[in-house]
């Protein structure tokens, strides 16, 4: 009897691994470069690009997405914490007219950084053609002369730079030339412009954008770092019952944010006496509970040696703003130039002598009572300061790195880990020259 084979194959035949076994859509994998995910302004155009321009402040190549009808804009990298590893899978979903979605394609990117467009002044792009940002120290405006927009473009790095190709687009051009004439004295030479900068104007236009940063509210953190800790005093506590001892008349302080640590200040021989016949006592807040110095927290009361004005306030965040824009888009060099005119009355319209006059004795404080600081008992634990903080974490994220490693590795591995090489020849002494 012949037997028959049939014309359709079994089922257990089929890969395993065909497309839609197991999942309805299938993902292709993809080698090379992972691929990035840009998050772009609605109201950029379809003419819009992306295109590579010297950055302001080193020079180097950066990438930034230029629209001739919305202007310029910097990429921000929001990334994931390393400790937390993630990816993106992105799909390319249809919608047809009755209203019902379909996934065409679908991939996935391996790195979890998304690229962030925000506007920028296209002013700091043409900055350091302005200023010499290599001179050691500022020309005067009798050395300056006046230049063509094109001339200025000419000084600017040429190396991977696309900006001759957007300087071309009449609307790009007609973005930057008004942004020079911001900062900058003006005449015509025929149909042509020529433009020479002018240090008043663009410290003025710099103090104007950090006035808006500062007026609208800096991030949480860095106003908490750079504001109120920054402006932070020495706190004192006040005993409300009176307690005898060589304790009696001595301060203490937190540790402020700016100065690392600091240490009360200590009232005079005559304060501490008049102290102790009112019957108050200060005493420290980082020592333990002692013989000397102990008391209920019922009976303590906590005082401010210092305390910021809302004036004085808003004047650190009009000069945390201000150091922050020269910090990120202006040459080292302009930059200095524009803090010493932040610290010149003549120059700057802003009084910032109550901050100053507040920063002068608050350093005072701090100092006074560092070299008071009591050097008794110090059994109780300090408050580790940022740094402390920062390699205690490091610590931690590589310890458990090591231990996901370990969990990884085969039986094998740790075998051959445990396997005595002492007087065994390693491999690449196998491959020397002969």
């Amino acid at each position: 009897m012949r037997g028959t084979r049939s014309s359709k194959p079994a089922a257990a035949d089929a890969p395993k691994d065909a497309p839609g076994s197991k999942s309805k859509y299938a993902v292709s994998s993809k080698t090379g470069e992972p691929s990035k995910l840009f998050i772009l302004p609605r109201s950029a155009t379809a003419d819009a690009r992306i295109v590579s321009l010297p950055h302001p402040r080193s020079g180097l190549p950066s990438r930034y997405l230029v629209c001739p009808e919305t202007g310029l804009y910097e990429f921000t990298k929001v990334a994931a914490p390393k400790t937390a590893p993630r990816s993106w899978l992105i799909a390319s979903v249809n919608t047809d007219k009755e209203k019902q979605s379909r996934i065409d394609s679908a991939e996935t990117a391996a790195s979890a950084d998304l690229f962030v467009a925000t506007h920028a002044d296209p002013l700091f792009l043409l900055l350091p053609a302005l200023i010499d940002a290599k001179a050691t120290r500022p020309s005067t405006e009798q050395k300056r002369l006046f230049l063509s927009f094109e001339d200025y473009v000419d000084k600017l790095p040429e190396k991977s730079s696309n900006l001759w190709e957007i300087a071309r687009w009449p609307k790009t051009k007609a973005l930057l030339e008004s942004r020079l004439a911001a900062i900058c004295d003006t005449v015509d030479a025929g149909d042509e412009s020529m433009f020479r900068v002018s240090e008043e104007k663009l410290f003025s236009v710099i103090l104007s954008k950090a006035t808006r940063l500062a007026s609208g509210g800096l991030p949480a953190s860095v106003e908490e770092k750079f504001v109120q800790k920054a402006l932070e005093a020495p706190i004192l506590l006040r005993s409300l019952s009176s307690v005898a001892g060589p304790a009696a008349g001595v301060a203490a302080t937190l540790e402020g944010a700016e100065s690392g640590a600091s240490t009360p200040k200590t009232e005079s021989a005559e304060s501490q006496s008049s102290a102790a016949t009112d019957g108050s006592t200060l005493s420290a807040v980082s020592q333990p509970s002692t013989a000397a110095s102990s008391f209920s927290e019922d009976d303590v009361a906590v005082t401010t040696a210092m305390t910021a004005s809302p004036e004085v306030v808003q004047l650190q965040r009009l000069r945390v703003a201000f150091n922050f824009i020269c910090a990120s888009y202006i040459p080292q060099t302009i930059a200095e130039q524009l803090k010493q005119s932040l610290s010149n009355n003549a120059a700057c319209k802003t009084d910032f002598e109550p901050l100053d006059a507040y920063m002068t004795e608050l350093e005072k404080l701090r100092k006074e009572t560092m070299a008071t600081r009591p050097t008794g008992d110090f059994s109780r634990k300090r408050v580790r300061d940022e740094e402390e903080d920062e390699a205690r974490l490091e610590k931690k994220r590589k310890m458990e790195e090591d231990k996901k490693r370990k969990a990884t590795e085969s039986r094998g591995v740790r075998d051959l880990k445990k396997v005595n090489t002492t007087g065994m020849k390693k491999l690449s002494a196998f491959f020397t020259k002969k």
